[in-house]
């Protein structure tokens, strides 16, 4: 497939010519190369097959261990990297060394005698995401932690990486600093730095622009309706903004990776730069652009929010196992929060379509019966096993720390302004957690987070963390939104009687995805995966499902036929009220002058806006 050449584009008068980008970026001294040396060869990108070489010096052990990570930071999952390496050897000179697997991502080499040695292996790279790798004949992309192994003790040390592009005219992009008269290498100063630093190498289109006096990169594969100029200008509009909120921009250089896919969508953060991957034709329409814009706040707010404001549990990172802590709520529900509100403040969308975002969240929020099941703290803390790992009952058992945690941020923030007419908000909470932590990385504890909170609000949150953080008290929107001129409706658009079921049709099957617990469904003993066949005798698919149970009442009976495990299975089931699908976030008639200021200063917008809309 055609990629576009490396272009800085024309017509985007915030851009800098590439060879003056270039100049500002920091370039590691030549006379500062390590012991410990990787290069990276990509022969036949076809293969999807990275070839690995790390060169050892100055060596003395009599054995040499080496461990690939299980997790990357950022991405709370065992992923198993290592089940993707493959033809692991060992060399000193011509001569092959000894080497045993001791675990799944550990390997060991006998070096008794030995100065200096090379390990050799490959990494199968044919999964596109933003936590993994991929190489294919249009490009290669890797992370650290899916690429790269480690000598246990030895992490602080510093990592050279050298690129061997598979032709001339491919190139490598990473937010590493290169060294100095030497081609396509890097020097990453730890081993935590080389795991936060992806790498793209191909014919990317390469963008260049400043803010703040500091130089950004724009790195976009694929093709699509990406529109480089208005994208620019939103984002230099949304990193201004987020400057602005923590005081400055903590670092000498930062690069945006965008991958267009077909259908993908996500995000990684890094200290000095952002991995990004959506649908490539969706720039278009509003709603999908203003999505892309969230998606850019988001991940830039982390280079603050997680990449150097960090729970303790996540200071120095255990790459073998799990890192627990019960405060990714903070971590990526108050980015969730920001995602929404800081494009507003930037003017890439307005105050009303911030209010409909919220909206839709609040919907799937309480459309979500795990938040029942599973508090904020327990969400956090369980990430690893449940938020990447969903199955047919996820809905029913837990709640993202995404989803309510930006909520939970949502209520904090409105609580706080409506107790000090928004001259203090959570805003002071993150400066403050900036200035106290972030800026000397040092570990927070989830108590010193609430004393934080507690600080800046001027009141305790003892009941607030009880209901709401650490139980499963219902989030009252409508006391928290009152103050503001604002209310939640549910909308009342759907009489449908209430069975609790949801389907997908897959050619003639009409298979059900979901059943809520304790629905009526759920009772006649209808499970995820079942084919349903029939309704009252006469088949039925998924679209039909709806326009079919309007046609009775609540209380009515109805007899379902499904296969359950290949079974024929009829049952019955007694039809519930009808249940809200949607929430609107209102505002009041006739607010006061008093709650048409909070909102706009909440907003940053007219209050107009949104009263007379």
């Amino acid at each position: 497939m055609e990629r576009s050449q490396t272009v800085v584009q024309p017509g985007i008068a915030t851009l800098l010519p590439m060879t003056e980008a270039i100049a500002h970026r920091p370039t590691a001294p030549a006379t500062a190369a390590p012991h410990r040396q990787y290069t990276v060869a990509l022969p036949e990108p076809t293969s999807h097959l990275f070839e690995v070489t790390l060169a050892v010096a100055a060596w003395s052990a009599p054995t040499c261990d080496l461990k690939m990570p299980v997790w990357t930071p950022g991405s709370y999952l065992v992923r198993e990297y290592a089940k993707q390496v493959q033809d692991f050897t060992a060399w000193t000179g011509d001569r092959p060394l000894p080497s045993t697997k001791q675990a799944k991502n550990h390997w060991r080499i006998e070096t008794a005698g030995v100065n200096q040695f090379t390990i050799r292996y490959r990494v199968f790279a044919n999964e596109l995401t933003v936590r993994t790798n991929h190489l294919d004949a249009s490009h290669g992309y890797f992370n650290g932690a899916a690429l790269f192994m480690y000598l246990p003790g030895q992490e602080q040390q510093p990592w050279q990486v050298t690129v061997i592009p598979p032709h001339p005219n491919w190139q490598v992009t990473t937010a590493l600093p290169p060294v100095t008269g030497q081609p396509n290498t890097f020097l990453a100063r730890d081993f935590d730095t080389l795991v936060d630093s992806p790498f793209e190498i191909g014919t990317h289109a390469l963008y260049d622009f400043t803010v703040r006096n500091k130089p950004h990169r724009l790195a976009v594969w694929g093709r699509g309706n990406f529109d480089a100029e208005q994208a620019i200008a939103d984002i230099r509009k949304i990193i201004a903004v987020e400057a602005d909120l923590f005081g400055d921009l903590p670092y000498e250089q930062y690069l945006f990776i965008l991958h267009l896919s077909a259908n993908n969508f996500g995000g990684l953060e890094h200290k000095d730069s952002c991995s990004l991957i959506y649908p490539r034709f969706g720039f278009q329409s509003p709603d999908q652009y203003h999505r892309f814009t969230r998606l850019v706040a988001h991940e830039f707010f982390h280079l603050w929010n997680v990449k150097r404001i960090r729970p303790l549990a996540l200071e120095s990172f255990d790459y073998e196992r799990e890192n627990y802590t019960p405060s990714l709520w903070f971590c990526e529900g108050t980015t969730s929060y920001y995602d929404t509100l800081i494009p507003c403040w930037a003017g890439v969308y307005d105050g009303r379509t911030a209010l409909d975002l919220f909206e839709k969240d609040i919907s799937r929020f309480l459309l979500t019966p795990g938040r029942k099941v599973q508090t904020l703290s327990e969400s956090s803390f369980d990430a690893w096993i449940k938020l990447y790992r969903r199955d047919a009952n996820s809905d029913n058992t837990q709640i993202s720390y995404y989803l309510k945690g930006e909520l939970v941020s949502l209520l904090l923030d409105l609580a706080i302004r409506a107790r000090s007419d928004n001259q203090r908000s959570l805003n002071q909470v993150l400066q403050k957690m900036w200035q106290q932590f972030g800026r000397e990385e040092r570990g927070f504890t989830p108590a010193e987070l609430r004393a934080v909170l507690e600080a800046v609000a001027g009141f305790d949150l003892s009941a607030f963390y009880a209901a709401y953080i650490d139980g499963l008290a219902e989030l009252p929107f409508d006391d928290f939104l009152a103050p503001f001129g604002l209310r939640l409706k549910a909308a009342a658009d759907d009489k449908t009687p209430y069975l609790g079921v949801k389907l997908t049709q897959n050619g003639d099957r009409a298979d059900i995805q979901f059943v809520a617990s304790n629905s009526p469904a759920a009772r006649a003993g209808l499970d995820a995966g079942d084919e349903l066949l029939a309704l009252d005798g006469l088949r039925v698919t998924a679209t039909q499902l709806n326009s079919r149970l309007s046609d009775y009442q609540p209380g009515d009976r109805v007899t379902l036929t499904a296969f359950h495990f290949d079974e024929l299975l009829t049952t019955t089931a007694i039809l519930g009220e009808p249940q809200p699908t949607r929430y609107q976030l209102v505002p009041m008639a006739n607010p006061t002058p008093e709650q048409q200021a909070l909102l706009a200063g909440w907003l940053q917008v007219e209050a107009a806006e949104i009263f007379t809309h």
